[in-house]
């Protein structure tokens, strides 16, 4: 596997309202066409490269690795909440050096990547070091523990082949790509049966990043998390979002595009918490239309490069994409959400005993007033 090159799997992508990925995508009225190129590691994982040009390059064949399927789900009696136990994941990659940067293209030289190509506009494929795999192994029993087996899947997603950047420096066009590439593997993890497609992206050494090359990650569960299982019950009860959205403007407000509006929530849990959600309902990225993915994907931009502008520095922060689980089409509305692990700019926000013992959060900086100074940057 991976000895040739697969043309046939240089088709455009789906469109933004319609994923199919035998639809053109100048369906969207964007101005270029967006190409998946599907391919097979030597390892067995599959890679996906996105692009404005069709991915022609024949492949760099290295020697496969063993591959861990996943671990398995234990449940917390008292909490009442599923966790993920993988122990192999103590041996991921840790701060490498940037001559052994996993994320950058590979050479013909000898030099090893998990992308077997010398170049690539954005790239998708299977995290090597996976919580979660649709063929994960039944976990062994420990005493009357109730288990199951950690079925899903784990994405990695690289922005782009440069070692440095960012959701704002890469600008328009790579950020519209990021959203077609979201938007199909949203289609494709719901095909398999998955119920809850968690997008995200951590930024920053205390956020806990390990390898800073540009990338973002996607989790996709069998069942939907309780987060968004409460979230669900609010909109079911009646919650909402669309109305606060238009009542916390303009005070809570920082920047519209698009009908999308990026805000301070009232109710934030982080100093400087960031929220961009359509202003009309709208279930996930998959369902925008042209207008609404172009003020999404600037918002994207935006929100970083404010942060940046504000702190003085390269802004640590965990970003999220919360999208209907399957089947709730018609009662969740999206939001992305961003949690900036900082509080002024040489003062990090730590989770200790409290918010970590209760899940009441202490928050320094009242929501308005974080508007108040996003809002002009």
């Amino acid at each position: 596997m991976g000895q040739s090159v697969n043309l046939k799997a240089n088709k455009p992508v789906a469109s933004f309202s319609n994923i199919d990925n035998a639809v053109c995508n100048t369906s969207l009225g964007y101005a270029k066409d967006i190409f998946r190129r599907d391919f097979q590691k030597t390892d067995g994982r599959m890679l996906y490269l996105y692009g404005y040009e069709p991915h022609i390059e024949a492949p760099i064949d290295f020697t496969p690795t063993p591959i861990a399927k996943g671990g398995e789900f234990r449940w917390h009696p008292l909490r009442q909440e599923w966790n993920i136990y993988a122990p192999h994941r103590q041996n991921r990659t840790f701060k490498p050096l940037s001559a052994n940067d996993p994320l950058a293209p590979s050479s013909r030289d000898g030099h090893e990547t998990e992308i077997p190509f010398t170049d690539f506009e954005l790239a998708v494929f299977e995290n090597k070091f996976t919580s979660l795999h649709l063929q994960a192994a039944e976990p062994a029993p420990v005493k009357d523990l109730k288990m199951a087996r950690a079925n899903g899947h784990c994405d990695v997603i690289v922005y782009g082949p440069e070692a440095d950047g960012n959701l704002h420096s890469i600008g328009q066009d790579k950020r519209r790509l990021l959203l077609a590439a979201w938007v199909d593997r949203y289609k494709s993890l719901f095909d398999k049966g998955l119920k809850f497609v968690l997008p995200f992206e951590n930024r920053g050494d205390e956020v806990g990043v390990t390898l800073h090359h540009p990338h973002g990650q996607i989790y996709a569960f069998p069942f939907i998390p309780d987060v968004q299982k409460r979230a669900l019950s609010a909109f079911q009860n009646g919650y909402d979002l669309t109305k606060d959205v238009a009542s916390f403007a303009p005070e809570f407000t920082i920047a519209d595009a698009g009908g999308m509006s990026a805000f301070c929530p009232p109710f934030a849990r982080f100093p400087y918490e960031v929220w961009i959600a359509p202003k009309k309902f709208s279930p996930g990225p998959w369902a925008f239309d042209e207008t609404q993915s172009d003020g999404f994907a600037h918002l994207l931009g935006e929100v970083t490069r404010k942060y940046d502008a504000f702190f003085g520095r390269t802004t640590p922060y965990m970003l999220s994409l919360h999208a209907a689980p399957m089947g709730h089409e018609d009662e969740f509305h999206f939001t992305a959400q961003f949690y900036p692990l900082l509080r002024a700019k040489d003062k990090v926000k730590y989770l200790a005993s409290v918010e970590q013992s209760t899940g009441l959060f202490t928050v320094d900086v009242m929501p308005q007033s974080a508007a108040q100074i996003l809002r002009p940057l």
